[in-house]
């Protein structure tokens, strides 16, 4: 008997530096990383200033703006629409630490779904963090976080999600999906208020383009593409062939009509923004993945996907040397470059011009392969 309650005893203690350092770690995830911003950055706002109905929550994210010398066009950059897709973040990052805007306006927001950054799918084995060494010797570290909304923000998930502006109907756990909410409704849920809120700054501020960033698994169709309204089809064609002569393979297609929440579907229908999405490479979030730790995040290096892509299960290539987190950076960057300069064409009424992003051959193409994987990135960054 007095070894039960000793070893009771034990088990209790045990149990209990557990749920004390989850708890800590936990609590630690409800604050989200600063970033220092470049000299580029003219102004910090917050989303609740166009809809203060996310005032003081987690979806109440900041706006980074960037105005140039000269008046033009705006273009809205949205990042970590889904925070288990890093290299939308990170480009975001970069973007903001480097870009100097000569004429126009580029709005910023790198935590789109803040809220998604406060967690981790479960069951997913995913890293917190990803840490970087910036060029002045400095560590600088960035989330890695889940798809979804907290819900702690927004719980029970329905079993079928109903969206708010079209009635289609959907998978109840897309309920957190921001980007399945546009364009958001003023009395929905947290998530829908995120998206209106996102919605109320594109008609304000009178946005000309739009670019939402994304990975997806190698095994998903839509990858390596840009996505855009068919009102946008005369700015993302160019910008693909561009894209293409800067030796990136892109495709492009159509946005659905027939698929709701979206921003290449609702930001183009709701607002007078041309919006653009683009798909990179992401092992870490795709099915067939192996351990999904930091390294593999970041060099994106995948035996597995090495051997499905032996037996034809991907839709991109993939071999020993992965998609490293430069590579995907580096196409989100260019095509923003790319898409930005044919918009120029199209608009010069509107044009936005702004030097010092970062290429994708600064990035990637002219690197060699053992800088890669996060070290070449850290040296675009600023503690």
């Amino acid at each position: 008997m007095k070894a039960n309650k000793i070893t009771a005893t034990i088990c209790l203690v045990i149990s209990l530096a557990i749920a004390t350092i989850t708890g800590i770690n936990f609590k630690k995830l409800s604050t989200v990383p600063e970033i220092t911003p470049g000299k580029g950055v003219t102004e910090v706002r917050k989303l609740s200033d166009y809809f203060e109905g996310i005032k003081g929550s987690d979806g109440d994210t900041p706006i980074y703006v960037m105005k140039g010398k000269e008046d033009g066009g705006k273009v809205l950059i949205l990042g970590g629409t889904h925070p288990n897709e890093p290299a939308s973040h990170l480009s975001t990052v970069l973007f903001i630490q480097n870009v100097k805007v000569k004429k126009g306006t580029i709005y910023i927001l790198p935590y789109t779904n803040r809220s998604g950054f406060t967690h981790n799918d479960s069951q997913e084995g995913s890293p917190h963090d990803m840490h970087f060494i910036t060029k002045d010797g400095e560590e600088v570290v960035y989330r890695y976080g889940s798809r979804a909304t907290n819900p702690i923000n927004q719980w029970p998930d329905p079993d079928v999600y109903i969206h708010a502006t079209s009635g289609q109907r959907l998978s109840g756990s897309e309920m957190r999906n921001i980007n399945r909410a546009y364009p958001g409704k003023k009395d929905g849920t947290f998530t829908e208020k995120v998206a209106f809120a996102i919605t109320e700054m594109i008609k304000k501020e009178n946005i000309n383009l739009t670019f939402d960033l994304h990975e997806a698994s190698p095994e998903y169709p839509v990858i390596n593409a840009t996505v855009s309204h068919e009102k946008g089809m005369n700015v993302a064609a160019p910008g693909v062939m561009a894209l293409q002569l800067d030796g990136i393979d892109m495709s492009l297609e159509p946005s659905p009509k027939n698929l709701h929440g979206l921003t290449h579907r609702e930001l183009g229908d709701f607002t007078d923004t041309i919006p653009i999405l683009m798909e990179t490479a992401n092992a870490s979030q795709g099915r067939l993945r192996g351990a999904t730790n930091e390294y593999q995040v970041l060099t994106g290096k995948d035996k597995f996907y090495t051997r499905a892509n032996e037996l034809k299960m991907t839709y991109v290539p993939y071999d020993d040397k992965g998609h490293p987190i430069e590579e995907r950076v580096g196409r989100h960057l260019q095509g923003i470059i790319e898409y930005t300069k044919s918009y120029n064409k199209n608009y010069p009424e509107k044009m936005v011009e702004f030097d010092n992003c970062p290429t994708y051959k600064e990035l990637f193409a002219d690197i060699d392969e053992k800088d890669l994987g996060g070290k070449n990135l850290g040296r675009f960054m600023i503690k």
